[in-house]
């Protein structure tokens, strides 16, 4: 029982954490992602992405727009650690690294990260899309055919309307977290933001104490707090 004791004593003095390999560095500011594409969340904890000088592209290297001109096409090509050629749809790609900083992809838009941390935030701009029906009747029959006796003679039938629909499209700012511990994204509001503090005990009894209007008011400021408590550590390479 001493034994582990003295055991737990001395990884803690160590700065021993979760997740923590030799190597890593405590994540700073001025910290740099290796440039390249990640093509899921694990190259990104290993900051190990697909290097530029493997991808097969027509694009220059050193061109500012090097992965807008290599993400204007449905998949990339590339060379893996062994050689051989691979294809990915863009669709696939967690998303990239360009002068050390990350950008996120969904809807094949790619998003920075504008804050890093073992719960990071974003903000990505969203396409939702919604479908609009309108007519002289609001009821809609699912069961209603063109081909239909009634629907030659529409005045017979109680169901028929001529119903239509359009689809509208509207782009929205939506805001994020990551955990950065298991990759998974999250909206940013005061439940998942609730549910990531659990793992800072202490933290979360803090943040549930709120009034609601308080949570709200205080996410952010608790993510920050989380982050202090809980640093990041990744591999420099």
């Amino acid at each position: 029982m001493r034994l582990i004791l003295a055991l737990i004593i001395l990884l803690f003095i160590s700065g021993f954490s979760y997740g923590q390999e030799e190597g890593d560095v405590k994540y700073t500011p001025d910290f740099r992602f290796n440039d390249g594409v990640f093509v899921n969340f694990e190259q990104v904890r290993q900051n190990s992405p697909i290097p530029k000088a493997r991808i097969v592209t027509s694009a220059d290297y050193n061109a500012r727009d090097f992965f807008v001109q290599v993400f204007e096409n449905d998949r990339i090509y590339y060379y893996d650690a062994m050689g051989i050629r691979q294809e990915l749809e863009i669709g696939d790609i967690w998303g990239y690294s360009r002068n050390g900083i990350l950008y996120i992809q969904i809807q094949r838009n790619f998003n920075r990260i504008t804050f890093v941390g073992k719960l990071a935030h974003f903000v990505a701009d969203i396409t939702t899309y919604d479908r609009r029906y309108y007519g002289s009747n609001s009821y809609y029959d699912p069961y209603y055919s063109p081909y239909s006796y009634n629907s030659y003679n529409s005045y017979y039938s109680p169901y028929y309307s001529p119903y239509s629909h359009s689809t509208v499209s509207r782009s929205e700012l939506v805001q994020y977290i990551i955990d950065f511990e298991t990759g998974k994204r999250l909206k940013y509001d005061v439940k998942n933001v609730e549910m990531a503090l659990m793992k800072d005990p202490e933290l979360h009894l803090e943040f549930v104490s709120l009034t609601r209007k308080k949570k709200n008011q205080m996410m952010f400021l608790y993510i920050r707090k989380y982050n202090e408590r809980n640093p990041l550590y990744l591999p420099k390479k």
